[in-house]
């Protein structure tokens, strides 16, 4: 089993890194294309929206096939997606990035999609909550390394010239300065786009265990009923899309809410995203240490309680981060992301908890719950989009959505803490 995981790992890293080199983007091509904050996050929009809408058609072909058939296929898309970036660049326009972006995510989509429950199968059935969780703690050096990225070989590299300034620019001036700045976008993308076709190579090439594809059978309707049955599955579904969607809103936004803060200071527009950016990849450092002590802490708390704990204190942070107007509500929204170190693995874990084969189709429902992450980054680019709202900057009141997601969450893990402990009792 060991080499099968390590390259199973390998793919969270590999994931994580497409997130959180996406992630800066929204600021990015809103100012490359001289775009509203919302127009920008139609980014999100298209990279959730493949998760979405091939979560399912993943989970039938991997029922019909096997785990490393799923992956295979992931890494294909995956690959295609980052490599189209080239074209788009050519074509200098915003919405054939989108297309890429969903093909991309499509594959992301068959990734996780088997990934999950693979790393579930691989071994006693009681630690499979804590397998995933080790699994999942290197997703954040993938993101990690986006951000680096994002932040070096993109932000840094973009024209200086502000929102404002762009649109002053005349028309022959603004596309000379587009093209440049798309020729910056398209580099780590296609660097990705070869290590994943590496990375496919070596595991079509590899022998992996056929854990839990014993099932081919194709009774969908069946075991969606089946498993929908299960309070357990049917509310991790729920309190998923809302982690995913205060993990992108707090990830993506982040920028927004430093950039208003260190240009109140007298920074220039571009210096301020450079360093609110460089805040991000320290609240994913803080979230990547996390998640191997959340690991560790599965050993003595159930996956409940660490889970509504976890929550919580998200929910306290973003207090802070709303009612905060200067650097301590961004220390605040740094501070959030340890609270999620372990929230996605846990939620996911709660909700396989004993489907057996029908992870295959369960795991699906999750990722379809990672339309989250597509639908509620446009709500809060709409409020940051007003200005202010009830006398505070708007970028501080669009933190309420993140607020409600993490009470969401909380309420979740108590429910299925007070289940284990009826079944200790």
């Amino acid at each position: 089993m060991i080499l099968p995981f390590v390259l199973v790992t390998t793919l969270f890293f590999a994931w994580g890194f497409a997130n959180d080199v996406t992630n800066p983007m929204v600021k990015a091509f809103s100012k490359i294309f001289r775009m509203s904050v919302t127009d920008g996050a139609l980014v999100q929009l298209a990279f959730y929206g493949g998760y979405f809408a091939m979560a399912f058609p993943a989970a039938l072909f991997i029922r019909r096939f096997t785990y490393k058939a799923g992956i295979l296929v992931g890494l294909g898309l995956y690959a295609l997606g980052a490599l189209l970036f080239i074209p788009c660049a050519l074509n200098g326009t915003y919405y054939p990035f989108l297309a890429a972006y969903f093909i991309l995510t499509c594959g992301l989509s068959f990734l996780e999609t088997s990934a999950n429950p693979y790393i579930l199968s691989m071994g006693d059935q009681r630690t499979a909550t804590r397998r995933l969780n080790f699994a999942q703690a290197f997703n954040p050096m993938g993101s990690l390394l986006g951000m680096y990225c994002a932040m070096r070989f993109i932000q840094d590299k973009l024209n200086p010239a502000s929102t404002d300034e762009r649109a002053l620019l005349s028309p022959e001036a603004f596309e000379t300065m587009k093209d440049a700045d798309l020729g910056v976008v398209i580099g780590p993308y296609v660097g990705v786009g070869i290590f994943v076709i590496l990375l496919f190579i070596i595991i079509r090439v590899s022998r992996m265990p056929r854990n839990a594809d014993t099932d081919h059978t194709m009774n969908l309707g069946t075991v969606l009923k089946r498993i929908l049955k299960l309070p357990h599955y049917r509310e991790g579904v729920v309190a998923q899309f809302f982690y995913v969607g205060a993990q992108i809103m707090c990830w993506t936004f982040i920028i927004q809410y430093g950039t208003r803060i260190f240009v109140e200071q007298g920074m220039l527009e571009q210096d301020a995203e450079v360093l609110s950016q460089r805040y991000n990849i320290a609240a994913m450092a803080f979230h990547c240490v996390s998640r191997f002590i959340c690991t560790y802490l599965l050993k003595y708390f159930s996956p409940g309680k660490l889970l509504a704990t976890l929550a919580a204190g998200a929910g306290v942070l973003i207090v802070g981060v709303i009612g905060l107007q200067n650097i301590w509500g961004l220390y605040c929204l740094v501070g959030v992301s340890a609270c999620m170190c372990g929230m996605f693995s846990t939620i996911y874990g709660i909700a396989l908890d004993g489907l057996g084969d029908d992870a295959k189709f369960g795991s699906a429902g999750l990722i379809m719950a990672i339309l989250g992450g597509s639908v509620l980054p446009p709500l809060q680019a709409r409020i940051i989009d007003l200005g202010t709202v009830a006398g505070i900057p708007a970028v501080n009141a669009s933190f309420v959505l993140p607020l409600i997601c993490f009470v969401m969450i909380t309420i979740y893990g108590l429910r299925t803490y007070k289940i284990h402990e009826r079944k200790i009792a």
